[in-house]
């Protein structure tokens, strides 16, 4: 996938993905909206909030001045900025960091055609982490809270997607 050359050597990878009854034009506005202070993140709001990643509930409608987005460009995330690697419009996103410990990680969404009006919504991180107990304990607490806020963000994502494209 796009994006995977940043963390050449990952020790975590997860890949996840949905179904969207709409076509890649329905699914980009909302998809480079994301981030702090833009259009959300699409998850649990109101857990997105209390840990201070979002500063007021995702966007329900396109917001305009936050659908033109390039490489370099940085998306607030709320404990840390994300910086913009690579955008193929209608394609894919990427974001990417390293880390100042050593290590990194990368975010990619990809949209996947499957017909005119059916998409498929890819999200995979891949990370290289510190070794040690502390970053093995840390990745199995933000893998168990990743599977359901990322699966909750590509369902709302959906569901917004498939609400615009009727």
């Amino acid at each position: 996938m796009p994006g995977d050359d940043i963390i050449g050597t990952p020790n975590y990878v997860t890949t996840k993905a949905v179904t969207i009854d709409a076509g890649a034009a329905a699914i980009w506005p909302w998809l480079v909206q994301i981030g702090r202070g833009r259009g959300g993140l699409y998850s649990f709001d109101a857990l997105d909030r209390l840990f201070g990643f979002l500063d007021a509930p995702s966007a329900q409608e396109i917001l305009p001045q936050f659908q033109l987005l390039k490489a370099g460009d940085i998306i607030p995330m709320g404990h840390g900025d994300w910086p913009v690697k690579a955008v193929d419009p209608m394609r894919s996103l990427v974001l990417g960091d390293r880390f100042p410990v050593g290590g990194g990680w990368s975010w990619t969404f990809m949209l996947d055609p499957i017909s005119d009006h059916r998409t498929r919504l890819i999200s995979r991180n891949r990370a290289l982490t510190p070794s040690g107990t502390f970053w093995r304990l840390a990745m199995l607490v933000l893998d168990a809270a990743a599977l359901v806020m990322t699966r909750q963000m590509l369902l709302n994502l959906k569901v917004r997607a498939e609400r615009s494209e009727r």
